[in-house]
């Protein structure tokens, strides 16, 4: 391998993807989640394998970065981070059901989910279709009146059309969706601390 090259091709393809990216749908994103703040709603985080790590990240962010003195705070809550937990529920219920029951357990009417997830939903691999959790919770959170927000990459795959509002990170390149959600959320976070602190959105 030429690094150097490499490193070129890279950068060259993380340039086109903040190109593509839908600013209307980042916006929307932000939306929900300030709605979210202002209504005092728990939101919900999940993702799987790498978007995982991505999900934790960002329910810390939610509940630190964007905490302003006296100010009310978002009631983030990671369902991918009480591996115990998790676990118990794959054996003894499958790991489809890993995220839907711990919302049967903690979600109130009106809650929020935010969903992460590489393919979307679609694709398989050797233990089947993927991430078919994430789209099992959110058709219990619509069910039971909440909102669904979405980060996917590739086309979008089966999250983009469930989500009240989907960013799909325009590329066919784990690495470089994954890694651009990350950088999603920290300007969400960034948005939403200033947007609380000034009182409105806009």
């Amino acid at each position: 391998m030429n690094k150097e090259k490499f490193v070129k091709e890279y950068l060259v393809e993380l340039e086109a993807v903040t190109k593509r990216v839908s600013q209307e749908d980042i916006c929307s994103v932000m939306t929900l989640l300030f709605e979210a703040w202002k209504s005092n709603k728990q939101v919900f985080i999940a993702g799987n394998g790498g978007s995982a790590s991505t999900a934790t990240h960002l329910t810390c962010d939610l509940a630190k970065f964007t905490a302003v003195g006296d100010k009310r705070r978002f009631r983030a809550i990671c369902l991918n981070d009480n591996i115990p937990l998790v676990s118990a529920l794959t054996n003894d219920l499958g790991w489809d059901s890993v995220y839907i029951e711990q919302l049967r357990n903690l979600m109130n009417p009106g809650d929020y989910l935010v969903l992460l997830s590489v393919h979307g939903g679609s694709g398989a691999d050797k233990a089947g279709v993927w991430s078919q959790n994430i789209l099992k919770a959110a058709k219990f959170v619509h069910d039971n009146g909440g909102k669904v927000i979405g980060f996917s990459g590739f086309d979008g795959g089966a999250l983009k059309e469930v989500a009240d509002a989907c960013i799909v990170a325009p590329v066919n390149s784990t690495p470089q969706v994954e890694g651009f959600h990350a950088c999603l959320t920290h300007m969400l976070c960034d948005g939403l601390r200033k947007a609380i602190i000034e009182g409105d959105m806009v």
